[in-house]
């Protein structure tokens, strides 16, 4: 279960949830390689957590969750999609750039992770630490939270 077709290797895939300064608020168990950010995020507990009013920014993979999140009282906030041929509109293209704006911080965030060995992509890990990978990537999360802020 923890092979990934797409990145062609076994993975761990976690749901971690960020406030808008860059503290880690959420991370959720680790999770194989094939299983759809839809069903994590439905499955990891985190939706329980959700206080109505809230907005949610998440990547174009959270499909289908609108619904559940709408449920809570809050509201996903996602790049609009475009299929095939289509263009963005100029509300979308707006929208977009917007949220790429913000997106940043986000991306600003796995890079902090990612700066700890043990969490960078393609990382070979000893069989005996396969078991603490989910308390490892809490306490990266929570090392990440003491650095200085990302937004002064």
């Amino acid at each position: 279960m923890t092979w990934s077709a797409y990145k062609k290797c076994n993975t761990l895939k976690y749901l971690i949830a960020c406030t808008p300064d860059g503290t880690c608020c959420f991370i959720s168990e680790g999770w194989g390689g094939r299983t759809s950010d839809s069903v994590i995020l439905k499955k990891s507990g985190f939706l329980d957590l959700i206080e109505p009013g809230v907005q949610i920014m998440a990547d174009r993979g959270f499909k289908h969750v609108e619904k559940d999140i709408a449920e809570k009282g809050a509201m996903l906030v996602r790049p609009p999609s475009v299929v095939g041929t289509e263009t963005f509109s100029k509300a979308d293209a707006r929208l977009t750039k917007q949220i790429a704006a913000l997106r940043i911080h986000v991306e600003r965030v796995i890079g902090r992770l990612r700066n700890f060995n043990i969490l960078t992509p393609h990382v070979c890990l000893d069989n005996k630490l396969v078991p603490l990978v989910d308390a490892i990537t809490k306490v990266v999360c929570a090392l990440t939270n003491l650095q200085s802020p990302l937004i002064k």
